[in-house]
């Protein structure tokens, strides 16, 4: 067995817990492939090099980090229209959008589902810790994820990001403080019981297939908040949540909308389709027996990043 087939062997087995960590640190999952795909390279072209002192898997993180470093020296950081720092908006005034921005994307859990990502911690993945994530500096990015989610030592981050233990201690710091700045709270990451969680998605899917706004606004709390990049606006409250649905959504009577489950950042999703064509992926977090808040996500690309067909085998043509 020569040396790159003995390194493809030791290696292939982490591909999905490095797309996850290159994905906490991009916030894209288009990103976080092509960045592992050249971390794989860079390894496999310098596994003549490697002594063997750390473990392969701390050479392969070491590699990964450093590629995002360097990415994200040329990146924007991608944001969620709850970022933008705008105000709630009016659900009756005209949608806004912008593809110039770079916006945050889910991820499906079925690229990320694995020994490793189970260690970390679902909550690790999930969306309100991604967007808290972009307003971090890159390597205070790689401290929090390295120190936090992936519990490595300090002095084995220090290595990695070559500075000292002290550094890293400071910068776990900033962005502990960050992170509190931002309002990320402990319910964002919270997951309802497996009972809870079917009842209220079972209802989520009947409101929206039956397209009936009084059931929509009785899924949400108080406070829900709804996003849908690449629109900029984001609504808050039930009431407002109704009435953006109602003003803007195109369906318009029950059938026009299907939800195809999946499940994204380990949280609840759907595939939404609009008369049978791709529309649309929800991802919502849940909190109380009722939803807290909602990213939908229009960038149709994503259908086929979670196996979703861009139409419906059964749809009929659009009238």
């Amino acid at each position: 067995m020569t040396d790159n087939d003995e390194f493809l062997r030791l290696a292939d087995p982490m591909r999905r817990e490095l797309l996850a960590h290159c994905y906490r640190m991009t916030g894209s999952v288009h990103d976080a492939e092509d960045l592992v795909q050249e971390t794989y390279l860079r390894a496999w072209n310098a596994y003549d090099k490697f002594d063997g002192r750390a473990s392969l898997r701390t050479w392969l993180y070491k590699i990964a980090t450093n590629t995002c470093l360097t990415a994200l020296d040329s990146r924007k950081r991608r944001p969620m229209p709850t970022g933008l720092g705008a105000p709630s908006a009016d659900p009756s005034a005209e949608l806004e959008s912008s593809k110039e921005v770079p916006w945050l994307e889910p991820i499906p859990d079925s690229m990320v589902d694995d020994p490793a990502s189970v260690v970390a911690g679902r909550s690790s993945l999930r969306l309100a810790l991604m967007a808290a994530l972009q307003h971090l500096p890159p390597r205070q990015r790689a401290v929090l994820v390295l120190r936090e989610v992936l519990q490595w030592k300090a002095a084995e981050v220090a290595e990695v990001l070559g500075t000292t233990t002290t550094a890293v201690n400071s910068m776990l710091q900033r962005a502990k403080a960050q992170l509190e700045q931002v309002g990320l709270k402990e319910e964002d990451l919270a997951e309802p019981t497996a009972q809870e969680r079917k009842e209220l998605l079972d209802r989520y899917v009947a409101a929206f297939e039956d397209y009936d706004i009084a059931a929509i606004v009785e899924l949400f709390t108080k406070d829900a908040v709804w996003e849908m990049p690449p629109f900029l606006g984001w609504y808050q409250g039930p009431e407002n949540i109704g009435r953006l649905i109602a003003n803007w959504c195109p369906a318009k009577r029950p059938g026009d909308l299907k939800l195809v489950p999946v499940s994204a950042n380990g949280q609840a999703a759907f595939g939404m389709y609009f008369r049978g064509e791709a529309f649309a992926i929800p991802v919502l977090t849940l909190s109380g027996g009722k939803v807290s808040h909602v990213s939908q996500f229009f960038d149709l690309s994503l259908f086929e990043v979670f196996g979703l067909p861009r139409r419906l085998p059964e749809a009929t043509p659009v009238q």
